[in-house]
């Protein structure tokens, strides 16, 4: 319809998570009519973060540096170690200021239907965290999920091997939440997993 750089930048929009053809239509019209700073920015950023952003070498999230300024910061419990799925879980967890141990991300779940297994997700590369680092506790919160918790049953496995303590994150109502706007699934979760007052 557009001349084909225009259907180029559109159809290279679209590729973003939660970005339809309107979308990707609106924002390349915006950057190309309205914002040509902004489009020629935002080129040079995506051009330098693709050319130099990699995984750390430790726990596995993007980096631009061998290993993360996590992994480095000798202020974090290396006994302590969160499993997560993405590098936008870390994110997440950061952004609540609540953790202060190290990370290792998965970079997805075990989906043997898709033909993900163990090895695809470094589950081997886990382990030998596990065999050569002294960590006391294992923190897994991978998504509630069927595949999450799969993985999660895994790693427990893999851990308690190894005499290391594993705990999951909780699930169940958010805070704020009312009880008549969960759904069952949600609601029974977090009645199974209730604690003592």
């Amino acid at each position: 319809m557009f001349s084909p750089l225009i259907d180029q930048l559109i159809l290279s929009l679209k590729r973003l998570p939660g970005v339809g053809p309107k979308s990707a239509q609106r924002m390349a019209l915006h950057l190309l009519e309205r914002d040509r700073p902004g489009a020629e920015q935002l080129s040079k950023a995506l051009a330098a973060a693709v050319e130099s952003v990699t995984r750390c070498k430790k726990c596995r999230t993007l980096t631009e540096e061998e290993i993360c300024g996590l992994c480095r910061n000798p202020k974090r419990d290396n006994g302590l170690l969160c499993v997560v799925e993405t590098p936008a879980d870390v994110l997440a967890i950061e952004q609540s200021a609540t953790f202060s141990g190290q990370y290792f991300v998965l970079l997805g779940h075990l989906s043997p239907i898709d033909g993900i297994g163990p090895k695809d997700i470094g589950i081997d590369v886990l382990e030998a965290r596990m065999d050569s680092e002294h960590i006391e506790e294992i923190i897994i919160a991978t998504n509630p999920t069927v595949e999450g918790e799969a993985t999660s049953h895994y790693i427990s496995e893999r851990a308690k091997t190894r005499n290391i303590k594993v705990t999951r994150i909780a699930h169940g109502v958010p805070v704020g939440g009312e009880l008549e706007y969960i759904d069952g699934g949600t609601l029974a979760h977090a009645i199974n997993s209730r604690r003592e007052l």
